[in-house]
């Protein structure tokens, strides 16, 4: 009998907190070991060199450069043979017993995803169970959420107002941590490898959603994430990939009437992307 679950880590120089990262998944065995998978993205950092020193046995992918998250998530994927597939960002720490509370969930008729409750270094819990973007509330959170992050738009973008310790059905789950039925994401094509980085996790959950299934936040599994390790180390990039993916998301879900929404879209976008490129440029530069 093969294992209960797998976990594909995506990295891209996450330096230390690759090899962190994969041995509290490898240690989490409340479920059954795991299946390990690590697909690098190109890394040149050394982290991937210190992961095989450490954890001899635990497979990595290499070669293709960085193809993004969504591609890497797929690759993964399929380098597994587990009916549920966790996919992770690198420099989250899984708490013990997140296995068996994740796998739990899937005993639920329908729950095609799981995502577990992540919390910040300071343990603070961070907002990763959220509702779809209307497009009144994407627009509210893109030109507010700086300034006034409780900001209606946000709140309810965020679903701020549920209780963090409550478990509930959601639209969609971050995918820093979420925990994935082979079957269901085999049925809606698996990741959208058009997004690189950013919103492929809201388009995925948005299709399982369309296909019947459901997505559940389960906080009896913990993770914590630091969040921008990779991104970090290029903050333009990173802001110019975000609004590419929030544009390519709009394009592909807004039907009908939303469709005239698009043209004002991509003038908000292109003008918030441009501010906040500079002040990523600024911010890279004065950062010792």
């Amino acid at each position: 009998m093969g294992p209960r679950w797998a976990a594909v880590v995506v990295n891209y120089e996450a330096g230390p907190a690759l090899t962190a990262c994969v041995q509290s998944l490898l240690a989490d065995v409340s479920a059954g070991a795991p299946e390990v998978v690590v697909v690098d993205n190109g890394s040149r950092d050394g982290s991937v060199d210190a992961l095989r020193a450490a954890c001899p046995t635990v497979a990595v992918l290499t070669g293709g450069g960085n193809v993004g998250y969504a591609a890497a998530a797929n690759r993964g994927t399929a380098a597994t043979t587990a009916p549920v597939v966790a996919v992770c960002n690198p420099d989250l720490v899984v708490a013990p017993g997140t296995g068996a509370a994740l796998l739990a969930a899937f005993a639920e008729p329908g729950v095609g995803a799981a995502g577990p409750r992540v919390l910040e270094p300071s343990g603070a819990t961070y907002p990763s169970a959220r509702r779809d973007p209307s497009p009144l509330d994407a627009l509210g959170h893109a030109c507010l959420g700086w300034w006034r992050p409780h900001n209606r738009f946000t709140r309810r973008y965020r679903d701020l107002d549920a209780d963090p310790a409550v478990a509930r059905d959601v639209d969609w789950v971050s995918g820093a941590a979420v925990w994935l039925r082979r079957s269901a994401v085999e049925a809606v094509g698996g990741w959208d490898e058009r997004f690189f980085m950013y919103l492929e996790d809201v388009d995925l959950g948005r299709r399982l959603r369309e296909a019947g299934w459901r997505i559940r936040y389960e906080p009896a599994g913990t993770v914590t994430h630091v969040q921008g390790l990779s991104a970090g180390r290029r903050p333009v990039r990173t802001v110019v990939e975000h609004h590419r993916s929030s544009w390519r998301y709009a394009a592909k879900h807004w039907h009908g009437a939303r469709r005239w929404l698009l043209v004002p879209a991509a003038v908000v976008l292109a003008l918030r992307g441009t501010v906040a490129s500079v002040v990523a440029a600024v911010g890279g530069r004065r950062r010792p």
